[in-house]
């Protein structure tokens, strides 16, 4: 037997059931295979990453002046492990004022971005075998239900209702559910919860820990809104406490500044909901580490305090965006009204929009048929030039021909050219 045997078994008997079986980001996957195509000098228009281009969508000025400013303070050392109270108290009159929802700054704890909040949450809620329920396409929920050792509970949404899960969807698999997670603005689709849409939802919870009392665990509620403040047109933003105040207790929010201020590598993200939970995630995020950077914590703080600079950054960037996003659809009904096999869904909201592209069944001029969505992906990066990611790697099933497109890393100028690029491309199949 030779040694690399050896060491191999010795590996798999020594990590845990759930590490063996954890698998990687299928999104942060296929943006690097795109990476190592343009390593190598191919010109590929990538619109997989939810990330902005810092050159064409940089923070707001103001923000990293006091970045600056409270590095030069000497802001250098560990955090408060729940955030700096300054931060957690601008945070809390920040969403009194855009959401018009009242949490005191020691319902408030802040991470290092959204994900240790995230995982904070299953952590704190999830004992393991615990039922999870999620909407799928959805981002890394079965990740956390892995990692929390959670039964995932998925259900396939539809475009009628713009991917957005029902209450007459979700009703038959409540019984044992411990967690409802639930995003809006959604990624990966840029959709959103209509009103009455979420108000059922809050009904069905409502009713269904009524039925519990006194017998079994309540069924919470996560509320991911990180792109909340990028709503376009008519759309607006509805969140459960706003509209069903008795869910208060059952609700934890996960936010911060990452997707509406395109500060994602500044590491701000918050959640608030009811103290109890707060004070556990905080004491297990505690232990992970998993604390923002001091000075950028303090940097925040002040930041949001700024409504004026705050109000004039959000007014251009959403502007910017839903250009964007429109260039983009009305490139696509464009290309549908011409024949080619494709369908968008009208953009609501934070940088996606959702595409379909059905290309399965069909000729390249090579010769080679395109049996499977997969095939149909490396077609579009091969001769499109664009890379896009598919809902299947969302939790969709593997021959779902939607996909989302970010355009965060995107001119307004390049959209014209992507979509000509996409014409040709399509006009080579049979």
């Amino acid at each position: 037997m030779s040694l690399n045997t050896i060491l191999e078994e010795i590996v798999e008997t020594k990590v845990s059931e759930m590490a063996e079986h954890l698998i990687g980001s299928e999104i942060i996957r296929l943006a690097q295979e795109i990476n190592d195509k343009i390593k190598k000098g191919e010109k590929i228009y990538n619109l997989t990453i939810g990330d902005f281009d810092s050159k064409i969508f940089p923070i707001p000025s103001e923000l990293l002046n006091e970045i600056i400013n409270a590095y030069k303070a000497g802001h250098t050392n560990y955090p408060a492990a729940n955030g700096m109270y300054e931060l957690r108290k601008s945070v809390s009159v920040f969403i009194n004022n855009m959401q018009q929802l009242d949490y005191s700054a020691d319902e408030v704890l802040i991470s290092g971005g959204a994900r240790p909040l995230i995982y904070g949450i299953y952590k704190t809620l999830i004992d393991p075998g615990d039922k999870v329920i999620y909407p799928v396409p959805s981002w890394n929920n079965n990740h956390y239900c892995h990692l929390s050792l959670a039964e995932s509970v998925s259900i396939e949404t539809k475009p009628e209702n713009n991917f957005m899960p029902t209450a007459d969807e979700l009703r038959p698999y409540l019984k044992g559910v411990r967690l409802i997670s639930l995003c809006s603005p959604l990624n990966p689709t840029g959709t959103v919860f209509g009103k009455k849409q979420l108000e059922e939802i809050c009904d069905l919870v409502i009713e269904e820990n009524k039925r519990r009392e006194g017998q079994d665990k309540p069924l919470y509620i996560m509320y991911d809104q990180i792109y909340n403040i990028l709503t376009f047109g008519n759309n607006k933003h509805y969140d459960p406490v706003s509209l069903r105040p008795e869910l208060r207790e059952v609700t934890i929010y996960v936010d911060g500044v990452s997707k509406s201020f395109a500060a994602t590598g500044i590491r701000i993200g918050w959640a608030f909901g009811p103290q109890l939970i707060i004070d556990k995630m905080k004491s297990i995020l505690s232990h992970v580490g998993a604390w923002a950077p001091k000075a950028e914590q303090v940097a925040t703080a002040k930041y949001l305090t700024q409504s004026g600079a705050v109000n004039n950054f959000l007014s251009n960037f959403k502007l910017q965006i839903d250009k964007r996003l429109n260039a983009f659809y009305n490139g696509f009904i464009s290309l549908k009204r011409d024949g080619f096999p494709v369908n968008c869904i009208v953009p609501q909201a934070a940088i996606y929009l959702t595409v379909q592209i059905d290309l399965t069944g069909k000729k390249a001029a090579d010769g080679k048929i395109l049996k499977t969505q997969k095939d149909a992906t490396a077609y579009l990066v091969d001769k499109a030039k664009i890379a896009l990611v598919p809902f299947s790697a969302f939790g969709a099933s593997e021959d779902s021909a939607w996909y989302r497109l970010s355009v965060g890393t995107c001119s307004l100028e390049e959209v014209s050219t992507i979509i000509e690029q996409l014409r040709k491309a399509l006009s080579e199949l049979s």
